[in-house]
């Protein structure tokens, strides 16, 4: 990934980037395990396939199937792009024609200069393959007809070395037939020297000979056993196989022996090599099943319930974290790597589109919300300077409450609009209030009256050690707080905040919890703001509503695991969440107990 996009999420990775961790050459591809990637553009993509059309025949078939991907990709990136850019500047969909472009018939003829040496070179390999097919079985035949003479036995030995010799020379012949012409070849070699009377002396030092070579294989192949690179073990295994079957034969009571030894030490090998694969494999699929949890958790996201934008950036910082969390990932089963990722990338792009839609509607209702809270500045502003005290009270508080509704305008203007609605309100209780001096007394009264409560307060609080009661006292002195009226309107922020604030000090002081005291407010203003059965309602549909989202948190945690720092941190917020979701369904269970103790006593 470019420096100037590491902090990028994986949907802003442009479409060109391979789904795996990128490296330099094929030799750190090799050491790190990770997929090699050598060029980034599609001319450098060209430039390196012309490379290696130059040693066309050594070229490695894997990286020249990794060049050709990644060609493609950036193609179709660069198509996608000109699409997105020719729709957005207004052009029609099906008008759309990508721009001429060389770079693919170049690629493709390098691609093809490069197939075509490889397949005449295969084409070679096979014809040389099958000439020494033949070969062989010329050779196979004239030890047959060796095995079968009586001619004399030196003159018959040197001819038998000869073919030996022959045979050992002769290289590749197809891989279908190795097996077959081994098996022939150690016939005729070994009825040949247990039928033809060859004299003691050539025959026992052959034998010899052969016995020394074919142990140095044994001890070779048993060596391999404790080799640490397997499937280096495995190639040197093969070659080993190829010596053991060129090498002639040993004395008759000996070779069930001595092949049994070398069979047994590349059993060992052999086993280990699958092993590995096998656990490779197992490997995979783990990592394929993780890889689809992960998936599923961005697919299912319910957008619908996300209306906020604190809704989004915790969403947001969520999908980051499972982003985080794939990279820790290592490769899935290869038929599914590539489909696994772009399932992935598809979910991650569908959730930030769905987010910029989010934001671009809020934006769009942001103009429109500062048309109505101007609109509601007007009739503020038209109604200021009215002297029908009650009825014009009675508007303003409307548009108050209908202000309230609004949702939020642009940062630039919410202040200035604010100050001029609430300036065009207070103008007119101001004015109000100076009209209507015998309410203003009332409410200094009850101002003087909600100051001695907070006074007491604080001389509860004072206390260092609250007597039993306090708890009791303070109970009494919210209710008496309750039950006094309006004081005047500049000062009842200042006196509401002072109130609540020693409040706050005393629950703590008390060691009352935060639910305690929701609950003990819930208690004091139940039967205040409406209908009880309404209020009841709307907490079992809360309390249904937060099981489910318990229900969703906790399958999550079960497929996640915490091998990884950034892992570990996910777990350690989704667990934080429930927590907080079960302590707020023990409050709603505490409310409805009290709401139905309130019907009961009705």
């Amino acid at each position: 990934m470019d420096s100037n996009e590491t902090n990028r999420p994986l949907t802003e990775v442009p479409m060109d980037k391979t789904p795996e961790t990128l490296v330099s050459s094929p030799a750190q591809a090799e050491e790190n395990n990770t997929m090699y990637v050598p060029k980034q553009t599609k001319e450098e993509v060209i430039k390196r396939l012309k490379e290696l059309n130059e040693d066309a025949c050594n070229a490695d078939k894997q990286e020249l199937d990794l060049l050709k991907q990644t060609f493609y990709k950036l193609h179709k990136a660069e198509q996608e792009t000109a699409r997105k850019t020719f729709i957005e500047a207004g052009g029609a969909p099906e008008a759309f024609v990508m721009p001429s472009d060389d770079s693919e018939s170049r690629f493709k003829e390098a691609m093809s200069s490069i197939k075509e040496k490889r397949s005449a070179m295969l084409a070679e390999q096979e014809k040389e393959k099958e000439e020494n097919l033949q070969k062989k079985l010329a050779i196979i035949e004239k030890l047959k007809e060796l095995s079968e003479s009586h001619d004399d036995a030196n003159k018959a030995y040197n001819e038998f070395k000869k073919l030996q010799q022959e045979w050992n020379e002769i290289k590749q012949v197809p891989a279908a037939k190795i097996n077959e012409l081994w098996k022939n070849y150690q016939l005729y070699a070994e009825k040949f020297y247990d039928l033809i009377k060859l004299n003691n002396e050539f025959r026992e030092y052959d034998f010899k000979k052969n016995l020394e070579i074919k142990l140095h294989l044994c001890e070779a192949a048993e060596k391999l056993a404790n080799e640490e690179d397997i499937i280096s073990a495995f190639h040197q295994l093969q070659k080993l196989h190829q010596e053991f079957r060129d090498t002639g034969p040993v004395a008759k009571e000996l070779r069930e022996e001595i092949w049994t030894r070398f069979k047994t030490a590349s059993t060992t090998v052999n086993r280990r090599h699958q092993q590995h694969f096998e656990a490779l494999k197992e490997k995979e699929q783990r990592n394929l099943d993780e890889k689809t949890v992960i998936c599923e958790i961005v697919e299912t996201m319910e957008y619908d319930t996300f209306t906020t934008f604190q809704d989004w950036e915790n969403k947001t910082q969520e999908v980051i974290a499972l982003q985080a969390k794939w990279k820790t990932i290592g490769y899935a089963p290869q038929k599914m790597n590539v489909k696994i990722f772009e399932r992935f990338r598809s979910a991650c792009d569908e959730f930030f589109k769905r987010k910029a839609e989010f934001f671009k509607s809020v934006k769009e209702n942001m103009s429109g919300n500062l048309e109505k809270k101007k609109e509601l500045c007007e009739k503020a502003e038209a109604l200021k300077n009215s002297t029908d005290w009650k009825t014009t009270a009675e508007v303003l508080s409307k548009l108050q409450k209908e202000w309230k509704t609004i949702g939020p305008v642009p940062k630039k203007y919410s202040e200035m609009i604010w100050k001029r609605f609430i300036g065009a309100c207070d103008y007119f209780f101001d004015q109000k209030n100076k009209a209507t001096s015998s309410q203003r007394s009332v409410e200094q009264e009850n101002m003087v009256l909600k100051k001695e409560i907070i006074e007491k307060l604080n001389a509860i609080n004072a206390q260092e050690t609250p007597e039993e009661d306090a708890d009791n006292t303070i109970r009494e002195l919210m209710k008496e707080w309750n039950t006094i009226g309006h004081v005047p309107f500049k000062e009842k922020d200042k006196l509401y905040k002072q109130y609540h604030a020693i409040i706050d000090k005393l629950f703590d002081k008390l060691n009352l919890s935060a639910s305690q005291k929701k609950l003990s407010n819930f208690k004091s203003n139940i039967g205040k703001e409406g209908n009880i059965y309404r209020e009841r309602e709307k907490l079992v549909r809360a309390y249904e509503n937060m099981k489910n989202e318990i229900q969703t948190y906790e399958n999550n945690l079960g497929f996640l695991t915490s091998s990884s720092k950034k892992g570990s941190n996910l777990v350690t917020e989704m667990n934080r969440k429930v927590e907080k979701l079960k302590a707020d369904l023990e409050l709603i269970l505490k409310k409805i107990e009290i709401i139905d103790q309130s019907m009961s006593k009705e």
